[in-house]
């Protein structure tokens, strides 16, 4: 898969199902059910996963700085 194909998937993925699969691959690779190449690939995925939801959270932080500004009357 290509970074920008990754990049595509990853949007369609919710913060929720981020992080279920973010606990899953935690647990694959500590309990090492999965080869060293197969480690890395899913460290490389938790990764970009891990970014992905900073992303969102980030996103989420300007929605609420928003709303509190409009809330106190200052317009952006």
């Amino acid at each position: 898969m290509t970074k920008d194909e990754n990049k595509n998937e990853l949007e369609a993925v919710s913060f929720e199902a981020a992080i279920k699969e973010l606990t899953e691959i935690v647990a694959k690779i500590e309990q090492g059910q999965i080869s060293l190449e197969s480690s890395l690939s899913q460290y490389e995925r938790g990764m970009d996963l891990i970014k992905h939801c900073r992303g969102i959270l980030g996103q989420a932080q300007k929605r609420i700085e928003k709303i509190s500004d409009q809330g106190e009357g200052k317009d952006q």
